[in-house]
This record gives structure tokens, sequence and C-alpha cells, in this order.
């Protein structure tokens, strides 16, 4: 018979995963509906491809900065208040989003959401790891990267069956209705406010201890190629359908879709995997060298079909699911006095990396070509990454319960 504390718990985890769900539909929903949107504004042709690469940015660097704030703000006010506030400032600004006139509005409105956007997954991922049991937190992360990759599958369907205004308002009014299920069901975790009674959170150790600096950093290079692939072949699918000469243009919605039903395949079974072999790095070093084989295969692939891409597209979603157990694994790598902050910002750096990567595109395109530029810039992610995962201690069913000092 379930208990009264495994119901909460169930609860608990639901209001966090559906608001991971949200997240990720209002992550993603700017790449399905960029060309539909820009053209509605007057924008076409290079400038479209310009404004859409500059709104992609400004989403993403308000990620950047969003991810720092909410992480100190959950690692000082607590786990419930981030969820409830990050929540709230991205809806609102989503709803906005649906009434803008201009680019400029969009941009600015881009920026406000994803600094709204930041503080959701990491926060979720803080209070899950902290309330669950040691043998079940790794399933809480589960099912919330899983409910979070349908949210990017919804917003692959309604961006081809709305109006793209209505797909704004809908991320909107979801995550308005999150909200609300958050407020009567969200409980702050206990320690955290045991960790508050000892001296509260300490996210400077970040930057002063060398050792915990250079952990951080190696455990965001490791999430950097999920980002790399996302931000590369799906919302920019089109440009890639060009430079491989297929004779039909490729839809951002279609290459999603596909690439949507493997993330949530793939996060499903990283995440019960990594618990059946108790170990979250060999998961995480397998997923990695498949991607690295499938972005080789994606871009040289001699006759490659529109229907070959998103197949293979597919293959990198299931490849792309170890990000269940990377945000496990960040969580689990720290303190609780630093833990929202390195769960917050680390997501979000890693979504961030969006920004380089995409400003090296640009900047090697011309003169190497779109697809030399690409295996580049990819052959320094995967190699970084791996290196990376290597400098890592694994964290299966460690003790959460202590403090960085």
């Amino acid at each position: 018979m379930i208990t009264a504390a495994q119901r909460s718990q169930v609860l608990i985890v639901a209001a966090a995963a559906l608001g991971y769900f949200v997240d990720l539909y209002d992550i993603v929903i700017f790449g399905v509906v960029r060309v539909a949107s820009l053209a509605e504004l007057g924008l076409t042709g290079d400038e479209s491809t310009r404004w859409g690469i500059t709104l992609l940015n400004l989403q993403m660097i308000g990620m950047l900065f969003g991810g720092f704030a909410w992480g100190v703000v959950g690692d000082r006010m607590g786990r419930r208040f981030a969820l409830l506030a990050t929540i709230t400032l991205y809806s609102l600004a989503n709803l906005a989003n649906a009434l803008v006139t201009s680019v400029e509005q969009y941009a600015v409105l881009r920026l406000l959401a994803g600094i709204g956007l930041a503080g959701e997954l990491g926060a979720g991922v803080t209070l899950i790891a902290e309330l669950l049991p040691r043998h079940r937190r790794g399933y809480g992360t589960t099912i919330i990267a899983f409910l979070g990759l349908l949210g990017a599958l919804t917003a692959s369907f309604s961006g081809d069956l709305l109006p793209w205004r209505a797909t704004y308002a809908l991320g909107g009014g979801m995550g308005l209705a999150v909200l609300a299920l958050r407020w009567a069901v969200l409980q702050e975790s206990p320690m955290f406010e045991q960790q508050q009674a000892r001296g509260g959170g300490r996210a400077r150790l970040l930057l002063t201890q060398p050792r915990l600096a250079l952990r951080f950093v190696a455990v965001t290079a490791v999430g950097v190629p999920i980002w790399y692939a996302s931000a590369l072949f799906v919302n920019f699918a089109p440009e890639f359908g060009r430079a491989l000469g297929f004779s039909a243009p490729l839809a951002v919605a279609d290459v999603l879709r596909w690439q949507s039903v493997g993330l949530a395949l793939g996060s499903a079974l990283s995440g019960v995997i990594s618990e059946a072999l108790r170990s979250r790095k060999r998961v995480i070093g397998a997923c990695l060298a498949l991607m690295a084989a499938l972005t080789s295969a994606l871009l040289l692939t001699p006759g490659l079909s529109a229907s070959g891409y998103c197949l293979l597209m597919f293959a990198m979603g299931l490849a792309q699911g170890y990000w269940t157990v990377f945000l496990g694994t960040g969580a689990e790598q720290f303190g609780t006095n630093v833990r929202a902050t390195v769960s917050t910002s680390v997501p979000n750096l890693v979504r961030a990396a969006t920004v380089p990567v995409t400003l090296a595109l640009g900047a090697l395109s011309p003169s190497l070509g779109l697809i030399p530029a690409t295996l580049a810039i990819g052959a320094v992610v995967f190699v970084l990454a791996a290196l990376a995962l290597l400098s890592l201690r694994e964290t299966y069913g460690i003790e959460l319960d202590y403090a960085e000092t």
C-alpha cells in the first residue's frame, strides 16, 4: 500500500516533470516556427537566417545568465521558490510572444523567456535528487527527462497544426497550469533546510576553489555534444538539406519529430540502463561514441536522402538520451550547499554552447563549406567531452547529504 510520503513524492516528481515538459516545448518551439514567424514579421532569405541565429542566441544567452542566477536563488531561497518563480516568468514571456508586432519585440521576449526557462530543469532535478531515496533518484530523473522530451515532440506537432502565435500561447497556458499544480503539491527539500541551518548556500566556492571549478567545467563539457547536434542538425535542417543536395526541402518540424521520438526513448533507456549497470559514466561514454559515429554518417554518407537524414536523427536522439544520466551526474558531483547552482547552471551552459557553436559555424562555413565546418567543430566538441568524462568520478548511489568546503 502506498504511504502518504510516497504519494507526496509521486506528486512532486509529476509537478517537476510536467514543468520540464513545458520547458522543453518552449525551448524548441522557436526553431519550429522560426521561418513562419519571421516571414510574417517581414523577413525572408538571408535576413531571416541572420535574425533567426540572433533570436536563438538571445534565448540561449538568457538561459546562460538565468542558469547562474536561478542556481544561486535555489541555493539561498530554496528549490521550491526557484521552481515557482521560473515557470511564472517564462510562461508570461511566451504568452506575450504570441502578440509581437516587430522582430525587436520578439528579441526581447526570447531573452526574457530564456532567463525564465533557465531555472526549470536544474531546480527540479535538485529537488528530486534530494527528496527521493538514493536507489530511486535515477528513476525520478528519468521521468523528468522523458516527459520533457515529449514536450519537444509536442512542439513539433503544434508547429505543424497551429498558427505560430497559437503555439506560443499554448506554451504559456500550459506553464501557468503547471504553476497552479506546483503551488498545491511542492514541498521544500529537507537537505536544503538542514543546510540553511548550517550556513546556507556557497555558490562562490565554484569560483574560488580550483578543484570545484575544474569539476564544474568538466561536467559542462560532457553535455555539450547533445546541444551541438540539436542546434545544428535540427534548427538548421533546411540549410543542411540544401548542402547535402536533397531534391525536396528539409523541414525543421519533420526532423525535430524524429529526433524527439528518439530522445524520449533514449532518455528512458539511458536512465534504466544506468540503474541496471549501477554506473553513470559507462552509459555516457557509450552514447558519446555513438553520437560521434552518427555525426559522420549524417554528413558523409553518399546519396543520403531526406528520409535517411530523419532516420539518422532518430538514432541521434536515442544517443542524445544520455541527457537523463548527465543531469543526475551533475547533481551528484557536488555538495548540497552548491548543488542547485550546479544543477541549474550546467544544463544552461550546455544549451548556451549553441552560441559559440553557431558563431563558429558562421565563421568557418564561408571558407570551408558547411559540411567540413560542422565536422571540424564536432571533432573539438566530442574530444573535449571524452576527456572531461574520464576526469569525473562515478557517482551512482553515493550519499548526497554533504557540503562542499
